[in-house]
C-alpha cells in the first residue's frame, strides 16, 4: 500500500519547504523506497510561465516541456531523477480541469462545489503518482498555512489521511525568529501556526522549525507542548551554506526515522556516503575562479536557481569554487563592461524575455570575445552573442533579433513561422527535451564526447538559418543541429579559447553527482584563464 508524507508551512513563505521536502525523497529513497514528490502550488495561473521572475523566480522545465515550480529543480537534483508534469499542480490547473468537466455535462447538472468535487480533484492528482507506481509521495503544499488560496488542498490532504488511516504523515516547517532587542527565539508564531492548521483537522506529526541559531532545550519544549508532540519530533533547521548539507541534518536529528515509525514501516539506514563527500568538498574548497553573471534579474537570484546549482555541482567536480560576481546588464549600459567585468575568469549570460538590458549584454560578450574570456551563453545567452558577433564581426549594422526589432535589416534571430500570429503567450514556446547532432572535431563535441544529445529548451525565438553560411564564413559555426538540420541548437567560435552559446538550458539537467559537461568544461576553461593570466 503506498503511503503519503504532506509537507506544510506557516508565519511566512519561503522558509525553505522545498530543499526539505527534497532532503526527505532522497532520505527515503537511499533507504529503500521509490520515490515521487508533488508540489501544489495555490496560485491561479495555470502555470508559472507567463509570471515575471521577480514574481516567482525560475521557472524550471521538465522533459515533457511543463513549466513548474522552482521547487521541481530541488525535487530532480536531490533525487536525481526526471519528473513529469504530474509532479507540480496549480490551482488554476485544478480549477481549469474542474470547469472543463462541468461544460461538458460531466456533474450531469448537479452543483460544482469545493467539496467534494475540488478537494476529489486534487486527491485524484495526489493518488495518480501513486498508480504510477510511488511507494511514497511526498506533496508540498505552497504558501502558508492560513492562506485563503491554500484551504481546499489542505482540506484534500486531510481527507486523504482521514482515508488512509495510519498510511500519511504531516510534517509542518515554520519559522521561529530571533528577536534581537529581547536576546531570544521566539515561538508565538510557531504556536499560532500549529493552532491554526489544527484548527483545519490536521495534526502536525513533526514541527521544522527554520531558525538561524541552534533550539534551546526550554524553546523546543515549548513548541512541543503547544503543538501537543513529544519533544523529538520538535526539529531544529538551521540556516546553512550548503544546501546539500540538510538531508544529512536531517538524518542526525532523526527525520526519516521518526516519519517511517508513524507510517509503520522498517527499512534499513540510508548509505549517505556520497552526500558527505560532497559537502565535504564544497566547505573545503579554497581555490576560487571569478565567474559573471550578467542578466537582468540578478537582484532575485532565486531567477537563476538552476544555474547557480550547476555551478555548485561544477565546483564539486573541479575542485575549486566558483565565486559568482552578479552584474546587472542595465548598469553595463551605463558604466561599461571594461569597469564591471575586470577581473573575471568566465562570463554567463543567461536565458530572459524581453528588450530591457539587452544592450549591455551585447558589450559584456564582446568585452568576453575580444579579451579571450571563456564564455557561456544560455539560450537568450545564445541569441545576444550571435547578434554581437554579427554587428561586429560581420559587420551587419543594426543587426538584431525581431523580439527586439521587427524592422532590423539583419533579423538573425527571428520567431518559428509556426508561431507567428500567436494571441497567447501560455505554453507557445519550444519547451521540454529535443534531439540534437553535435559536429565531431568541434568544442562542444570535445565537452559532450559524443555527437547525439537531449536538452531541455523554454523559448520562441531560433537563430535565423539564412544567416548560417555568413556566420560560417566569418568564424562562428553551428556545432549542434536539430536531427533535420534546421535549427541551431548550439554555436561557437573556433579561435577563440573557449566561446560557446547554446538554445537550450542545460542548467537543468545538472545534478551534484552528474554535473553537466557544459558547466564543467565552462569552470575548468575559467580556472585555465585564471592561470595563464
Amino acid at each position: 500500500m503506498p503511503k503519503f508524507i504532506c509537507v506544510t508551512g506557516g508565519v511566512v513563505s519561503a522558509l525553505g519547504k522545498g530543499i526539505a521536502t527534497a532532503s526527505i525523497a532522497l532520505l527515503m529513497k537511499r533507504r529503500g523506497f521509490s520515490v515521487s514528490p508533488l508540489k501544489f502550488d495555490p496560485y491561479l495561473n495555470v502555470d508559472p510561465g507567463t509570471m515575471n521572475p521577480f514574481q516567482h523566480g525560475e521557472v524550471f522545465v521538465t522533459d515533457d516541456g511543463a513549466e513548474t515550480d522552482l521547487d521541481l529543480g530541488h525535487y530532480e537534483r536531490f533525487l536525481d531523477e526526471d519528473l513529469t508534469r504530474d509532479n507540480n499542480v496549480t490551482a488554476g490547473q485544478i480549477y481549469y480541469s474542474l470547469i472543463e468537466r462541468e461544460r461538458r455535462g460531466d456533474f450531469l447538472g448537479g452543483t460544482v462545489q469545493v467539496v467534494p468535487h475540488l478537494t476529489d480533484e486534487i486527491k485524484a492528482r495526489v493518488r495518480k503518482l501513486a498508480l504510477q507506481g510511488a511507494q511514497l509521495v511526498i506533496t508540498e503544499i505552497g504558501g502558508t498555512v492560513g492562506d485563503i488560496e491554500s484551504l481546499p488542498f489542505l482540506e484534500a490532504v486531510r481527507q486523504i489521511w482521514l482515508e488512509e488511516k495510519g498510511r500519511v504523515a504531516f510534517v509542518h516547517m515554520t519559522l521561529v525568529p530571533y528577536i534581537k532587542t529581547a536576546g531570544e527565539l521566539k515561538t508565538k508564531p510557531t504556536q499560532h501556526s500549529v493552532q491554526k492548521l489544527r484548527e483545519i483537522g490536521i495534526q502536525p506529526d513533526m514541527i521544522l522549525c527554520r531558525s538561524d541559531r541552534k533550539l534551546s532545550e526550554e524553546t523546543r519544549d515549548k513548541i512541543a507542548l503547544f503543538s501537543n508532540l513529544p519533544e523529538e519530533s520538535v526539529i531544529e533547521a538551521l540556516d546553512v551554506d550548503v544546501i546539500y548539507e540538510i538531508p544529512l541534518i536531517f538524518r542526525r536529528e532523526g527525520v526519516d526515522d521518526l516519519i517511517l515509525a508513524k507510517l509503520g514501516v522498517v527499512a534499513p539506514p540510508p548509505d549517505l556516503s556520497d552526500w558527505e563527500e560532497l559537502v565535504r568538498v564544497l566547505k573545503s574548497l579554497d581555490e576560487e575562479v571569478k565567474i559573471a553573471l550578467c542578466g537582468k534579474y540578478v537582484h532575485l537570484r532565486d531567477s537563476y536557481k538552476s544555474i547557480l546549482e550547476a555551478f555548485n555541482h561544477a565546483s564539486f567536480s573541479n575542485r575549486v569554487k566558483v565565486k559568482l560576481r552578479f552584474v546587472d546588464s542595465e548598469e553595463v549600459e551605463r558604466e561599461g563592461a571594461e569597469v564591471l567585468l575586470k577581473g573575471i575568469h568566465g562570463l554567463l549570460v543567461p536565458g530572459g524575455f524581453g528588450q530591457r538590458g539587452i544592450e549591455g549584454k551585447i558589450a559584456a560578450i564582446r568585452y568576453a570575445r575580444e579579451n579571450g574570456i571563456p564564455f557561456l551563453g544560455i539560450c537568450l545567452g545564445m541569441q545576444v552573442a550571435t547578434i554581437e558577433f554579427a554587428r561586429n564581426v560581420l559587420k551587419m549594422e543594426r543587426a538584431n533579433s525581431t523580439e527586439f526589432n521587427p524592422k532590423t535589416p539583419h533579423p538573425v534571430i527571428t520567431i518559428l513561422p509556426e508561431k507567428k500570429g500567436v494571441l497567447y503567450y501560455g505554453g507557445t514556446l519550444r519547451k521540454g527535451a529535443y534531439p540534437a547532432r553535435i559536429k565531431e572535431g568541434t568544442l562542444a563535441h570535445s565537452i559532450y564526447g559524443e555527437t547525439e544529445i537531449s536538452e531541455r529548451h523554454r523559448h520562441r525565438y531560433e537563430f535565423n538559418p539564412e544567416y548560417l553560411g555568413a556566420f560560417e564564413k566569418g568564424g562562428m559555426t553551428a556545432s549542434g543541429l536539430s536531427p533535420d538540420g534546421y535549427l541551431v541548437e548550439i554555436m561557437e567560435i573556433r579561435d577563440h579559447p573557449f566561446f560557446i552559446g547554446v538554445q537550450f538550458h542545460p542548467e537543468f539537467k545538472s545534478r551534484p553527482m552528474r554535473v553537466h559537461p557544459l558547466f564543467h568544461a565552462f569552470v575548468a576553461a575559467a580556472r585555465k584563464f585564471k592561470e595563464s593570466a
